[in-house]
């Protein structure tokens, strides 16, 4: 079957898909990958991938006439669907088609981008998120706002206008099946594709895109109707994503409940875990002869170090020569400095220790007896994983996917409970036998759950469903009436020569 992967690339998530992506295509050597991959402004510059097709989502829009008179009536009418409907809550349901109509609109003669960044694409803008009954989330939008969500919404919507949908080999069109890694705007091609060549796609998502979208916005150096604005875009080709997509693929049944809220369907959801070629590293090794506990997080309120402080006052209580060493990044400026001030109120001295950011080698757990985790959120496993394949026993708040990811291995305690959290430290540092017992329980536990064949595997099977249960077909057969036929692209209509490959280079 030929593949196309579509991706974003946002770093770093987008480097752990890459990697995903490479083992996943080693994986299935009987499959013909083609790489798709959308790019921020930051990396346009950087040194192109072989076999690799691309498309700068951020900087200025790109060169080109835009539509004539009528033409442009047209495009102004399908983004004002889509404007009422990211805007106006009881007009909702006419995203979809407004995204379609540009789309098509976008494949017939290339002004999309033009138009979007036009003064009539900002008069459309104006005129609807201003008027009565709008949803801007906290005051009306200013002549600025306009603007810079007109630039945004461009930026969003430029996959539409890709050069990426022919039926023949290269194209979209010409695909068995499209398959996302990571949602929001890599979504978009694979959409196209469904509605102008009945090609169905399969959506993998290991961190949601619409979950990061609403915790960065946060941050975002926007006012907030133009926040609410790109949120609601973001919900609403999230709900759009989930009710097109053939199969969603979550990376945890945690992601997978979310998407069930944003309307998924849950006949149409497989959980498949992330593999990782670490499940081959060695374990850590011998304990550190002083009994250690090892935080690992970032420094930042929603990882909880101060949790981890307390609870470490009362281990050290109970146990003098105890130590502890807090292992990341500084994710709040100042929070280390907040920190060790709350460890001199506490009177730690030197038994708590600071230290740079950890790696993902069992190596780097050596250092600790007991790997403890206070986080008051956990979307990922990662950091989970790489301790439970250490060897060592695991400590953990129960939160997000940890008791899916840690199960019976680990001691999960509340979060929020200092208490709680020191009497397990303290249960774990005295009992060397349930310490090793845990260990390798939690390492066999994730080497089974997260190596790389399960998922290859998988996508060997779901690849294979799909394309019998949503056949695609070359374009010249979508006429009022026709049936799909299944497997419709034999191996003979990529065959040089043939009449098949003919007809593809036709269209």
């Amino acid at each position: 079957m030929r593949i196309a992967l579509l991706t974003e690339g946002a770093r770093p998530p987008a480097q752990r898909a890459a990697g995903w992506c490479e083992r996943l295509t080693a994986g299935l050597p009987e499959h013909e990958f083609e790489r798709f991959l959308l790019l921020p402004e930051a990396e346009a510059a950087a040194e192109p991938q072989p076999g690799v097709r691309t498309l700068v989502l951020g900087g200025p829009p790109r060169g080109g006439r835009g539509p004539g008179a009528i033409r442009r009536r047209h495009y102004a009418r399908a983004y004002e669907d889509l404007v009422r409907a990211l805007v106006l809550p009881r007009e909702r349901a006419g995203f979809a088609a407004g995204l379609h109509a540009l789309a098509e609109l976008a494949q017939q003669d290339g002004a999309l981008p033009a138009f979007l960044a036009s003064e009539h694409a900002h008069q459309v803008l104006e005129r609807v998120w201003t008027a009565p009954g709008a949803d801007t989330a906290a005051g009306q939008p200013l002549l600025r706002d306009v603007l810079v969500a007109g630039d945004l919404l461009e930026q969003c919507l430029r996959p539409l206008a890709a050069d990426w949908y022919g039926t023949g080999p290269g194209g979209l069109g010409g695909a068995d099946l499209c398959h996302v890694v990571g949602g929001g705007p890599a979504a978009l091609p694979a959409l196209v594709a469904k509605r102008l060549h009945g090609v169905p796609f399969v959506l993998t998502e290991h961190g949601l895109h619409l979950r990061e979208q609403y915790l960065g916005y946060r941050q975002a150096p926007y006012r907030w109707p133009v926040r609410a604005l790109l949120l609601s875009f973001f919900r609403l080709l999230t709900v759009e994503t989930y009710r097109q997509a053939a199969l969603l693929t979550p990376g945890s049944s945690y992601d997978r409940d979310w998407q069930l809220r944003c309307g998924a369907s849950q006949e149409r959801i497989r959980v498949v875990y992330r593999g990782t070629a670490a499940v081959d590293h060695p374990a850590a090794g011998a304990e550190p002869t002083r009994p250690t506990l090892l935080w690992t997080g970032r420094l930042e309120p929603a990882g909880d170090p101060e949790l981890m402080l307390h609870a470490f006052a009362q281990v050290r209580a109970e146990s003098p020569q105890a130590r502890l060493l807090l292992r990341g990044p500084e994710g709040v400026p100042g929070y280390r400095e907040h920190c060790a001030e709350l460890a001199r109120r506490l009177r730690l001295g030197d038994a708590a220790v600071f230290q740079g950011a950890a790696g993902e080698s069992a190596g780097d757990w050596a250092d600790g007896t007991v790997a403890v985790f206070s986080a008051r959120a956990r979307r990922g496993p990662g950091a989970l994983v790489s301790a439970m394949l250490s060897g060592r026993a695991l400590i953990a708040t129960d939160v997000g996917v940890t008791r899916e990811v840690v199960g019976p291995t680990g001691l999960l305690v509340p979060p929020g409970d200092p208490a709680a959290l020191g009497v397990a430290c303290l249960a774990l540092l005295g009992d060397g036998e349930r310490r090793a017992r845990l260990g390798l329980a939690g390492r066999l536990r994730a080497q089974e759950r997260f190596a790389v064949e399960p998922v290859v595997a998988a996508f060997r099977e779901i690849y294979l469903e799909l394309v019998s249960r949503w056949p695609a077909f070359p374009a010249a057969e979508r006429r009022f009436g026709a049936l799909p036929r299944p497997f419709a692209r034999p191996a003979e209509f990529w065959v040089a020569g043939t009449a098949a490959d003919t007809m593809a280079r036709a269209h």
